[in-house]
């Protein structure tokens, strides 16, 4: 009976071995490739930061402005103006809800300028 329950002892001993060795494989797989995700994302953020200087750069008014005049001919941008902007207060609000009116049933036909569209 000794022998036995040494050699169940002795299977088990083996089993969780191979259990732990072979999880420390796996805990290892995974801390490499976290360690190769953290330097994705650190190549990530470094290249983001590029593109954002590389965004700054190329929208400088002043680069902006000479693009602007330059193909002035093709593009006819104007520049923008003070005049070209309303307050608050000229800008026409749109009209109250009626009540009993419910606009989302709108179904039929609507008749523009004598003809009728479906």
């Amino acid at each position: 009976m000794r022998g036995v329950l040494y050699t169940v002892s002795a299977l088990i001993v083996m089993t969780l071995a191979y259990w732990a060795y072979y999880e420390n494989y796996e805990t290892q797989e995974a801390l490499r490739e976290a360690a190769s995700l953290q330097r994705s994302i650190g190549d990530a953020r470094e290249t983001l930061s590029v593109l954002e200087a590389e965004w700054a750069y190329l929208n400088r008014p002043d680069r902006l402005r000479d693009l602007a005049e330059l193909n002035f001919p093709v593009l006819e941008l104007m520049p923008i103006e003070a005049r070209q902007f309303a307050d608050v207060h000229q800008v026409m609000a749109p009209p109250p809800e009626l009540p009993g009116l419910d606009l989302g049933d709108l179904t039929g036909s609507v008749e523009v300028q004598g003809e009728v569209s479906q």
